[in-house]
């Protein structure tokens, strides 16, 4: 039996979320098996090159993934983060996931590693333009006329310095580290248990699979994200 975590406990909380978050509520994965770079090329849709050279589409693309997340919705893994975020202030959440289930299913304090399937933004102009909730964009080019790109991380893609540095600061100052649904196989996400560890937090893995960073982890929780959250915190979903 698992014995429940009280959030009072703990000053600050952390977690990491990868492709097995997403993946209980239907949202193909892109690595995993059967996911979408066994089937697709991401040289053709998904990497800076490909854009310039077919920026339709890439766009038409990722427009069907748009279409693809919006068919999914939240589980109750997402809905216990939410609520625990309503009696903790210093809960964060930082993501591999670029599907939005987080911030659907209400969660604050959201950090995407890897950007937004939600998210537009002009090179050109250095803008960013919410594009929400719709499966269509509001538009494909930019005032300036220039082609909007999706604002996720493609293949041969530098993460955003600004972006990893505050996953950096939540991480490395929290004393819980919950780690769901992850591998840790892709950098720099793949240090972070190591880090939470080594600054001093408790960690906890919740994952059907021993991972290659399970020794990292004070605890395993080998349950789905939503059995495990909901044992792990012993918490009713309020719907």
């Amino acid at each position: 039996m698992i014995v429940p975590i009280d959030v009072s406990d703990f000053h600050q909380i952390v977690f990491f979320t990868g492709a097995g978050m997403s993946a209980e509520s239907g949202v193909p994965t892109y690595r995993g098996k059967g996911g979408i770079w066994h089937k697709y090329n991401w040289e053709e849709y998904a990497c800076q090159t490909a854009f310039e050279q077919n920026p339709q589409g890439v766009l038409d693309f990722h427009e069907l993934r748009r279409i693809e997340a919006l068919k999914c919705a939240p589980h109750n893994g997402h809905r216990i983060m939410t609520d625990l975020q309503k009696y903790h202030n210093h809960i964060w959440i930082v993501t591999q996931n670029i599907d939005g289930m987080h911030q659907r299913a209400g969660s604050q304090n959201t950090i995407e590693l890897h950007g937004s399937l939600w998210r537009m933004r002009c090179d050109q102009e250095g803008k960013i333009i919410e594009d929400l909730q719709q499966s269509e964009y509001r538009s494909r080019k930019c005032s300036c006329g220039t082609w909007l790109r999706p604002d996720i991380i493609w293949f041969q893609d530098m993460l955003n310095e600004q972006v990893v540095s505050a996953a950096n600061e939540v991480i490395s100052s929290c004393d819980l580290f919950v780690s769901i649904g992850t591998s840790g196989v892709v950098w720099p996400a793949a240090g972070y248990p190591k880090m939470a560890k080594e600054n001093g937090a408790y960690c906890i893995e919740i994952n059907p699979e021993t991972t290659e960073l399970t020794y990292y982890f004070d605890r395993t929780v080998r349950q789905s994200a939503s059995t495990g959250l909901w044992e792990l915190f012993n918490l009713e979903v309020q719907t």
